[in-house]
């Protein structure tokens, strides 16, 4: 009896070893849980990214408006006829 009592102590032992720190156990599960959590984040917010850009594409494959909005900004475009102002703030007389 005393044998029977033992052996099946040692496997609970080597079955709960196998459970918290063997290869697939629970503490790789709840590691893996948190990296895909992480990995979702990060695929919402490139997803959102990839929307916002999408819009940008098709604003500018449609209209001539985004193109001359984007010059400019980024460029600085001044049409003809058109008197151009630079409005210089007390923080940047330095």
């Amino acid at each position: 009896m005393r044998l029977l009592v033992l052996l099946l102590l040692t496997l609970l032992a080597a079955l709960q070893h196998r459970l918290w720190l063997g290869q697939h156990s629970v503490m790789e599960y709840w590691a893996h849980k948190t990296e895909l959590a992480k990995l979702e984040q990060q695929n919402e917010a490139l997803a959102k990214r990839n929307k916002l850009l999408k819009a940008d594409v098709t604003d500018l494959q449609i209209g001539l408006d985004a193109i001359e909005e984007r010059a400019r900004n980024e460029l600085g475009l001044i049409k003809k006829d058109e008197v151009f102002f630079r409005i210089i703030s007390p923080l940047d007389k330095k």
